[in-house]
Order: structure tokens, then C-alpha cells, then sequence
């Protein structure tokens, strides 16, 4: 009697341990996030002490500090949280949907959807302002990654892992093609779409971030609720089904998500490089496969790594910056290559 009352509990110890383990993990990446949020809201070439940003958000006075903080630091702070949100989240769902663990937004041909959104925007219809062509962008994505799905669902094998990369390869093909022939022949453009296609958090002001929420607030209610399908779907789709998963709605819902996500980031801040594709894979290093808590740590260590990329530009060569797209591609590429030959980036 003791001995079978007893076994349940033992065998529930190590879920426990691992729950408990995620759970911290949780509360550090959240306690390393709102170091980034601080960071970003203090340090620049005018650094300001924890008070001073403090003050100047809770009793603005109109001086300097308050200037600072509120007018230059917060908007770009507010958008540096959103993207690299919307960019980490993405990220997961686009390698579980793909199995691919390197997909990025270019996979679905997004980035290059945006790209020729924002071009179109300026040369035919003249939008000069980044407010202005955030919506072309998005349109861009949105359409992109519609059609990518629309063309792979209508092949013989449908929207397999596959067959999507192999659709959002030619349409990056196609549409880079067309933003190239369009930047050839408009200096205008070119000038316009170069601030833009670097990737970087400056020159935004808070409307852009809240342009953008929409977009991203849906995609992350998609993602939460098609978490638990992509566990099933990364055993194989016999498994899925057999798990009672439908897994076309799980693969639309997914794909939706990430559409939705990546367009709102690139169309806000540009297409910023290894945000979507490293973060992945640090999450599953530390909390496993299960997609509810990488999503979770993914949407918490995503805006702390461009935070911090965006911190670092400010610093290393005042007064200028260093567009924190850039540097993402300088932290993330020694990083994923690290994660990469960690065999526990691939385990659950």
C-alpha cells in the first residue's frame, strides 16, 4: 500500500525539478529583460543616473533629462521591446513549422515582401516618411507570406516543411529582383529605402511602435494558441493526427503568427538580422523543446538581445551610433554558431 502510494510521487519528481528549472529560467531572462528596458532608458552619450530616469518618467520637469528620456530613449525603447518580441516569437515558429533549425523571416519570402512594400511605397507613391510606408511594409509581408501558403497548399504534397521553403525561396528570388530594378533607376528611392533597410531602432518615434502593436498583439494570441500543436507536429504528422491535432489549422494558425510578426518587426525596424534565428535556439537550450516555454523565454530574451545590441551601437563610437541591426548580426553570428555545436540545442 505505501509502496504504490509512494510511486506517483516519485516519478512526478523530476517534472517537478524541470518546471521549477523552467520557471526560474523564466525569472531571469524576465529580470535580464527589464536590465535592457533600464539600459536603454539611461545609457547613451549623455548617461543618466537611475533616478534621473526615473524622474523623468514619473515627474517630467522639461529638463534635459526629461528630454532625453521621454522624447529620444522611450519611443525607441517601446519599439526595441516590440520587435524583438514580435522577431524571437517568429523565430519559433518558423523553425517548428519548417523543422528547419536555421529558418529565418527570408524562409517565407517576408522580409523581401516588406522590402518591395517599402520600395513601392516611396517610388510610386511618393511616401517619404518611415510612418508612412510602415503600412506598405506590412501590406508587403502579409501578402508574401499569403501567398507563399496559397502556393505550397495547392501542390501535391501541400504545405509541407519542404515545399514552403522551396516557395519562399523564389519568391525571395523574385521579389529582391524587383526591389533591385526599382532602387536602379530612382536615386530618391534609394537614398529613402537605405535608412531603412540597415535595421535599426533610431529615427523611429513612438507611433511607429504603436502602428505595429495590432499586428503583433494578434500574432502572439495565433502562437499561444497553437503552441501545444506544434509539440505534436514536430513528431511527425502521422503522430499529430494520431494525437487528434489537425494539423493544416495548426500549420495555418502557425504560419499566420509568424506572417503577422515578421511583417509587423521588418515593416517597423527594418529586416534586423539572427534576433529570429539565434534567440530559438538559446531558449531550447535552456527550457527544452516544450513550445510554451520557448515561446515564453523566446518573447522575454528576444527584446533584451536587441536592447541590448541597441545600447551597445550608442556606445561604441560617440557621438555617432552603430545601427543595432548591425550589431546583432555581430553578436548573434559567433553566438548561433556556439548554440549550433551544442548538441542540447536540439534535444527537448
Amino acid at each position: 500500500m505505501t509502496t504504490v502510494a509512494t510511486r506517483p510521487d516519485r516519478a512526478g519528481v523530476p517534472s517537478r525539478r524541470r518546471s521549477g528549472r523552467r520557471a526560474a529560467v523564466a525569472a531571469a531572462a524576465a529580470l535580464l529583460l527589464a536590465v535592457a528596458l533600464l539600459a536603454s532608458l539611461a545609457l547613451g552619450s549623455r548617461p543618466l543616473a537611475v533616478d534621473q530616469v526615473w524622474h523623468a518618467l514619473t515627474a517630467p520637469d522639461g529638463g534635459e533629462a526629461t528630454t532625453i528620456v521621454r522624447e529620444l530613449r522611450l519611443p525607441r525603447t517601446a519599439l526595441g521591446l516590440t520587435v524583438g518580441l514580435a522577431l524571437a516569437v517568429a523565430g519559433v515558429l518558423f523553425q517548428a513549422l519548417t523543422r528547419n533549425p536555421l529558418a529565418e523571416p527570408r524562409i517565407l519570402g517576408i522580409s523581401a515582401g516588406a522590402s518591395f512594400g517599402v520600395v513601392l511605397a516611396i517610388a510610386v507613391f511618393g511616401v517619404g516618411s518611415l510612418a508612412g510606408y510602415v503600412w506598405f511594409a506590412v501590406a508587403g509581408a502579409l501578402a508574401a507570406g499569403l501567398l507563399v501558403l496559397a502556393v505550397a497548399s495547392g501542390t501535391r504534397e501541400g504545405a509541407s516543411p519542404v515545399t514552403l521553403a522551396l516557395v519562399g525561396a523564389a519568391l525571395d528570388a523574385s521579389l529582391a529582383a524587383g526591389v533591385y530594378a526599382l532602387l536602379s533607376i530612382d536615386a530618391r528611392t534609394f537614398e529613402e529605402y537605405r535608412f531603412w533597410v540597415v535595421g535599426g531602432l533610431t529615427g523611429r518615434d513612438v507611433g511607429v511602435a504603436g502602428q505595429v502593436l495590432p499586428f503583433v498583439l494578434a500574432g502572439l494570441a495565433l502562437a499561444a494558441l497553437v503552441a501545444r500543436g506544434l509539440d505534436a507536429l514536430a513528431l511527425g504528422d502521422d503522430v499529430a493526427r494520431g494525437l487528434g491535432h489537425r494539423i493544416g489549422l495548426v500549420r495555418l494558425g502557425g504560419g499566420a503568427a509568424a506572417v503577422l510578426l515578421t511583417g509587423a518587426a521588418v515593416a517597423a525596424a527594418g529586416p534586423i538580422a539572427f534576433v529570429g534565428l539565434a534567440v530559438p535556439h538559446l531558449a531550447r537550450a535552456l527550457v527544452g523543446a516544450d513550445h510554451r516555454w520557448t515561446l515564453a523565454v523566446s518573447a522575454l530574451l528576444g527584446p533584451a538581445l536587441l536592447l541590448g545590441a541597441d545600447v551597445v551601437g550608442r556606445l561604441v563610437a560617440p557621438p555617432g551610433e552603430v545601427p543595432a541591426g548591425i550589431v546583432t548580426a555581430l553578436i548573434g553570428a559567433p553566438l548561433l554558431a556556439y548554440l549550433v555545436r551544442r548538441a542540447k540545442v536540439v534535444t527537448a
